[in-house]
């Protein structure tokens, strides 16, 4: 346990509106969670600013708005990384490492995008560059066909899993409601998430809207700390592991139904943490789409291969299940700001373990796991969490 969240701050999801800027959202998180940890810009050795953009905002080359926050983190080393959807959580790696390598004590991780104010068909054709543009640029409806097309192929494979979609998508859209900073805090029932309808239309494939991720708003941050200045702060949550696993961008290389970087990712995450996944309290799993979550079961062990959807019908992932996931009402509810989605759901995590979480707080949670991915499972990011203070 080399390093600790010692503090954090999470603005809401959502259409924040025009008049917004990515700066405002940087500024605005990079001063709570300073004030959050109790520390003052002096005490920040590195600052890491997890931000996609791809043509979302204007202003590019970001890392240094963090400066705008305080005059006195000026000349510090501020550096901004990208990793698809999976930006967030390539912040809080690379912080980690920098604490690991001994160049850092404490570390300042943002994660931030404006998506919103950019026309939904630019969105699409954004979003569609994390692909590999060579054979799946052509895909209709960009990533939502790409995993429409996912879908298809499991319901070809192991049958109709239209039910067990609806369920996840409830389940999250339930969870979703008592969190303050969702997006779209609306309980739809499994009937209407079930049903097509004018109001929840089919968009890709088998998936309809309720199966779809939110375009989304915002940010958020998080104070990273060696554990020896750590256990003399606040509260120190610290990362029992960090694993982070590559794998092919064209998903004709791979067999897609299977999430083989996600699988290989927990398996190192759980051994480096020395735990079982039944130890863990709760997951933060990126539910991009209904699909992706249905195969992370199967990922990360939850469930045999074909057996997605059993474990969610038996509502074995729901908040008082066997294993609660994203009761944070994940990105299907919280939404899906690509570079604030990683450091969202450390955020989020470390509140559960210090009892921070509110409405979405699992009783008595030690063990936290998140699992966060840039493209159709191309950058795979696990952490695993307990409180030590």
């Amino acid at each position: 346990m080399t390093a600790c969240i010692v503090g954090w701050a999470h603005t809401p999801f959502g259409k924040l509106g025009d008049d917004v800027t990515v700066e405002d959202l940087i500024v605005r998180v990079t001063k709570e969670a300073l004030d959050h940890a109790g520390i003052g810009p002096d005490d920040v050795d590195e600052i890491i600013l997890g931000h996609f953009n791809g043509g979302f905002s204007q202003q590019d080359f970001t890392a240094s708005l963090v400066l705008q926050a305080d005059d006195r983190l000026r000349f510090k080393p501020a550096t901004r990384v990208e990793n698809a959807c999976a930006t967030g959580s390539a912040a809080v790696h690379q912080g980690i490492r920098a604490i690991e390598a001994n160049d850092a004590k404490v570390v300042l991780v943002v994660g931030v995008e404006q998506m919103t104010t950019t026309p939904n068909t630019q969105v699409q054709d954004i979003l569609v560059k994390a692909s590999y543009m060579v054979e799946e640029a052509n895909i209709p409806m960009g990533f939502a066909g790409q995993f429409g097309k996912i879908a298809g192929a499991y319901f070809q494979r192991h049958g109709d899993q239209s039910d067990a979609l609806a369920t996840i998508a409830a389940k999250n859209h339930k969870n979703g409601m008592d969190n303050p900073f969702a997006h779209m805090r609306k309980d739809f029932g499994f009937d209407f998430c079930r049903n097509e309808s004018d109001k929840n239309p089919i968009v890709a494939g088998p998936l309809k809207r309720t199966d779809c991720s939110l375009v989304s708003d915002g940010a958020a941050a998080l104070v990273l700390a060696d554990t020896q200045t750590a256990l003399k702060m606040r509260r120190a949550v610290a990362f029992r592991a960090h694993e982070h696993v590559q794998d092919y961008l064209p998903m004709s290389k791979r067999d897609i139904l299977l999430f083989e970087g996600c699988e290989e990712a927990w398996k190192r995450g759980l051994k480096s943490a020395g735990v079982a996944l039944d130890d863990l309290s709760f997951v933060e799993t990126h539910d991009c789409f209904t699909i992706a979550e249905l195969i992370e079961y199967e990922a990360m062990g939850l469930a045999k291969r074909g057996q997605g959807g059993k474990i969610a019908l038996e509502g074995q992932t729901q908040k008082d299940g066997r294993l609660p996931i994203n009761v944070s009402g994940g990105l299907k509810a919280k939404g899906h700001p690509i570079g604030a989605t990683g450091v969202s759901m450390h955020v989020l995590s470390a509140m559960q373990l210090t009892g921070e979480a509110g409405g979405i707080q699992v009783p008595n949670a030690t063990l936290g796991g998140i699992f966060n991915m840039g493209g159709a499972a191309v950058a795979n990011y696990v952490s695993i969490l307990e409180r030590i203070k």
